[in-house]
């Protein structure tokens, strides 16, 4: 797919872009005024501040040692580095002292602050002074010429007029420099955003290409293609991160599926071909109602563990489902444990198996008391009839709470599992660790336990018991169940 700007302008990655763009320059825009006047009002403030203060300074001084004390505060203050401007004339414009020597018409002839920046010159700053400068005489200025400052204007009792004012050359050339910072900050922005828009469209889009170009190849039948990663680490990397996890999983998924449709044919095969074997058997042979009947019998059985086993497969497809048509209610473990080994005992002890059960009282759980009494018969069930062939085989079956988990122990001193994967793979459907598979049995006792426990919000746990196989089911106490 070919890069162009018509293109461009159709995808999210530009429109986004642009998006972004206008808002940042309205932001920017909007707080950059905010910025430049509150600071141009605080430098306003500071000046009419520090004006006043000036001021006080000043009629202090004339308190105490009147016009004279006055005339020489305001000498020695006017010569000073960076001073502030000072004036003191009479009625007349005569200047008794101060460092300014022209003013914009109109400024004393109104008391208090004045009513907009004006213009002014200092002694010395003019080579070729008026008449009246030379003379002493406060001279005019044109309201365009010269420096800007805003002042104080007090009339003393013996009519002499007062001025105290400030230059506002720092806070104009600050305004200043603002404006030049905001011109070439959105100049900059704007700059920026094309580029922006420019590359990141573009790089977008052949992402986007190179993804949909991988999934058309997993569409077609290629299940071990994965989604490019760029190592960037954006969304981009992070939706393409989930999807190969996710085709991870579903490739899992088609490999366990086929595994346990190998499994499944191995172990129907069996059975199927038993029944078939003994029918066959039956009908080649003379006819005797003794052989009959024991050929129909031996059916019945094999058909009655092969609809046992689609049951088991259906219970499990139902409880990872997360449903099922029965309904909850509070479940006393101990008391299922208590049936569950009154069950089994005449089978362990008819096996040559040392059974024993300890139980707990207090773990009430919300469940379903049946699908909790399959599973731990289930347990029980393998550990009697793998632990049978040790020299002393003993099965205990015990119940204990701990905090607010309540966990049932079913535990052998049988071969055991000792590899730690195959401990992790046996509650999984179909999986019988022993090849041979002489024992009875469809692999799916400990895969109906685990999808139990799932069902209930517990776990299942198969650890090694040195000797033998401990098999935990953990039940999580609800607070309104105890």
């Amino acid at each position: 797919m070919g890069w162009t700007i018509p293109a461009a302008l159709r995808t999210t990655a530009v429109r986004l872009s642009a998006l972004y763009l206008l808002l940042f320059t309205a932001c920017a825009v909007i707080l950059v005024v905010y910025m430049t006047a509150t600071s141009a009002r605080l430098l306003n403030d500071q000046t009419q501040e520090a004006i006043t203060n000036e001021a006080s300074d000043l009629g202090r001084a004339y308190s105490r040692g009147g016009l004279p004390l006055l005339v020489r505060m305001v000498a020695s203050r006017s010569r000073q580095p960076g001073a502030n401007l000072y004036l003191i004339a009479d009625g007349q414009g005569r200047i008794l002292s101060g460092n300014v020597e022209s003013l914009e018409p109109g400024v004393l002839d109104a008391e208090g602050w004045t009513s907009h920046p004006f213009s002014y010159r200092r002694f010395g700053e003019d080579t070729t002074q008026a008449e009246g400068a030379r003379e002493g005489t406060l001279t005019e200025v044109d309201k365009n010429d010269g420096h800007k400052a805003l002042a104080l204007v007090l009339r003393l009792p013996n009519q002499m007029i007062l001025l105290v004012g400030r230059d506002l050359g720092e806070p104009e050339r600050f305004r200043s420099t603002i404006r030049q910072a905001l011109v070439f900050s959105l100049g900059t922005m704007a700059l920026g955003g094309l580029l922006i828009w420019f590359f990141v469209g573009r790089r977008a889009l052949r992402r986007i290409d190179s993804v949909s170009a991988a999934s058309k190849r997993i569409m077609g039948g290629d299940l071990s293609g994965r989604l490019p990663v760029s190592g960037a680490g954006d969304e981009f990397d992070r939706l393409s991160e989930n999807l190969n996890v996710m085709l991870n999983r579903i490739g899992e998924l088609n490999d366990g599926l086929k595994e346990v449709s190998d499994n499944i044919a191995h172990d129907l095969k069996t059975p199927l071909t038993r029944i078939r074997n003994r029918a066959e058997a039956a009908l080649s042979g003379k006819p005797r109602t003794a052989e009959y009947r024991q050929a129909l019998e031996s059916t019945i059985a094999e058909s009655d563990q092969l609809i046992r086993t689609f049951n088991a497969i259906l219970m499990i497809s139902r409880l990872e489902a997360g449903y099922s048509a029965e309904q909850l209610e509070d479940v006393d473990l101990a008391e299922v444990a208590g049936d569950v080994a009154e069950l089994y005992e005449p089978v362990a002890e008819e096996a040559g198996v040392a059974f024993s059960s300890r139980t707990e009282a207090g773990c009430i759980i919300k469940g379903n008391r049946e699908l909790i009494a399959q599973a731990l018969s289930n347990i029980v069930d393998n550990s009697i009839k793998y632990s049978a062939g040790s020299e002393t085989p003993s099965v205990e079956v015990s119940l204990v709470r701990g905090g607010e988990d309540c966990v049932v122990r079913v535990r052998d001193n049988g071969p055991g599992i000792p590899d730690e994967a195959d401990r992790l793979r046996v509650t999984e459907r179909f999986v019988r660790l022993e090849k041979s598979r002489s024992q009875p049995g469809s692999g799916l006792g400990l895969s109906l336990a685990k999808a139990v426990m799932k069902f209930h919000g517990g776990r299942l746990d198969v650890l090694p018991a040195n000797p033998g196989l401990l098999v935990a089911m953990t039940f999580h106490v609800q607070r309104d169940s105890e």
